[in-house]
């Protein structure tokens, strides 16, 4: 997953931190700033649960929220895994080869890779850096094995989807290409890694989430469409298919820590760091990629930043690290839960923050009346057939939705609009039907697992750990099996969960009878109300009527 949260940097520079000029004249000099904390508390209330850690001259908070496995605390200690974000330590590694002489940034790919072929065997290795390589599609899913051999392969089977170096295409597939030829030039890519690239101050640090050599100590678990994750570290391998591209794991705090040192020299040669900053392709919007990360100008935010982010993943975490030049300062925001995830709470508090406002609070929910809540449970049916099955919780009620309309209607994003929604849609139905080499292979796996389908029929479009998710009913025989796809801008593959439940949407009481669609951002959002047997659903998609049965 890739997406630009760099309003977090300038965002928790300006408001969040406390630098003193003098450290002797406070016991804790450079600590966290208690309104900082005093308004994470308050998003923590509202679903965000993780670990925020910042580090620079002055500069050392580390703060942690909610539950690591639904009963121990999160803290500073934590493990989480970091997802895309992995990308920076691949790019570091390549950058930090090419400095002493072991390839060329103008090296193809199939030069340093004995075996790779097709159109991946063209592409230089900045091409690949910097997601201009065109390579299109996945090489292999998450959490199924992948050995060496095989994901050369698969990668060799890639098509391009345009001339390399003439446009953006974001490449899981292409940054498990550079871990494969790190691992040629090394003779072990997670050695290598481990020994060269996870280290502070000489030691190592973190590790890899899957596999040896692990992240050491206790670790967050997700959750994944409202239960807690599977992909807790166990998974056997081979692990190709992460391999370089979103596999790594660690504490927010190193997180901070390692970014740091990055860009301050110490994990690769300043001269290696400079060839990072110097390596670019300009998106044209005030950003321009920069190997494994993201640099966003002044213009956008009144201060330079760097940033990475990651998550969307079978492990249910999220992670968003940033680097401010000017400051000298880092930030790394880590999570482990759905509803409001370190993305969502970078884009809610970090464009106010940016502007020198006040963190914007979640709004306050009102007091919950079990009676209340228990009065509106029920099926809710709208006209089109969808429907909303509405329980009670402890807070506030839950509403699985079935069916196109049902699910469209909560539908709200700052990040996507309903034209993005129709395409994604558009791009899973084209997928689905066959109409490419990938949809094929991707119809001929998934009736593998569940049987021949004889209908696809499109069940909603909801966000999710930052990525556009399509839900879809697969109608065999035998029975209808529900799942979801999400696809990059392309129609690639970036995630895809077969037997996955019903969107569930957490409504908050915000008055009588009158509901919020959770709390993980401000503004208008999703509004629900309730009056006797009708069920109104407002919001950016307009509005649903539906009626209990």
């Amino acid at each position: 997953m890739r997406r630009i949260a760099a309003m977090l940097a300038a965002a928790v520079l300006a408001a969040g931190c406390t630098i003193e000029d003098d450290p002797d004249t406070t016991e804790e000099a450079g600590g966290c700033d208690p309104a900082l904390v005093s308004a994470l508390g308050r998003w923590a209330d509202a679903g965000f649960s993780g670990a925020v850690a910042i580090t620079g001259e002055g500069v050392e908070c580390r703060a942690a929220f909610g539950t690591a496995d639904g009963a121990a605390p999160v803290t500073d200690e934590t493990v989480f895994a970091i997802g895309s974000v992995s990308k920076a330590f691949t790019a570091a590694a390549v950058l930090d080869l090419a400095q002493e002489g072991k390839l060329s940034l103008e090296d193809t790919a199939g030069s340093l890779l004995p075996g790779l072929s097709g159109p991946a065997a063209e592409v230089t290795v900045e091409q690949l850096l910097l997601h201009t390589s065109g390579l299109e599609g996945e090489h292999g899913r998450d959490h199924e094995p992948l050995d060496r051999d095989a994901a050369v392969a698969a990668i060799s089977g890639l098509a391009s989807a345009f001339e390399p170096g003439s446009d953006f295409l974001y490449s899981n597939a292409g940054y498990s290409l550079l871990a494969l030829i790190v691992d040629e030039a090394t003779g072990d890519y997670r050695d290598h890694m481990a020994g060269n690239v996870l280290v502070l101050g000489g030691e190592r640090f973190g590790g890899f989430w899957d596999g040896e050599p692990a992240a050491p100590g206790p670790r967050a678990i997700g959750r994944v469409d409202g239960a807690p994750s599977t992909a807790n570290g166990d998974f056997a391998g081979p692990f190709w298919a992460m391999e370089g591209n979103g596999d790594l794991a660690m504490t927010a705090g190193e997180l901070a820590d390692w970014t740091r040192a990055l860009f301050e020299g110490e994990v690769i040669d300043p001269e290696a760091v400079q060839a990072l900053l110097d390596t670019t392709f300009d998106n044209g919007d005030g950003t321009a990629e920069i190997p494994g990360w993201v640099s966003v100008g002044p213009e956008l935010l009144g201060t330079p930043v760097i940033t990475a982010s990651g998550g969307g993943g079978d492990t249910g975490h999220n992670a968003v690290a940033a680097w401010l030049p000017e400051q000298e300062v880092s930030i790394a925001v880590a999570s482990n839960g759905e509803d409001v995830t370190a993305g969502d709470l970078v884009d809610a508090i970090g464009p106010a923050l940016a502007a020198g406002e006040p963190i914007p609070l979640p709004e306050g929910h009102a007091e919950v009346d079990p009676e209340e809540l228990q009065a509106r449970e029920g099926t809710y049916v709208l006209d089109s057939g969808g429907s909303y099955t509405v329980t009670a919780g402890e807070d506030g009620l839950e509403a699985a939705a079935t069916g196109a309309d049902a699910v469209a209607a909560m539908f709200a994003s700052a990040d996507f609009t309903a034209e993005d929604v129709a395409a994604h849609e558009a791009l899973v139905e084209a997928l689905l039907d066959g109409e490419t080499e990938a949809g094929r292979e991707e119809l001929e796996a998934v009736e593998g697992d569940v049987g021949a389908i004889e209908e696809v029929r499109l069940a909603g479009t909801v966000e999710e750990q930052d990525e556009l998710r399509t839900y879809v009913e697969l109608v065999t025989a035998e029975e209808t099996v529900l799942g979801w796809y999400a696809l990059d801008e392309r129609g690639g593959i970036g995630g895809v969960w077969l037997g996955a439940e019903r969107p569930v949407f957490t409504l908050v009481p915000t008055g009588e009878g009158e509901y919020r669609r959770d709390l993980a951002g401000v503004g208008d959002g999703v509004r629900v109300v309730f009056d006797g047997d009708a069920m109104t659903v407002t919001g950016p998609a307009g509005t649903a009527a539906a009626r209990r049965e």
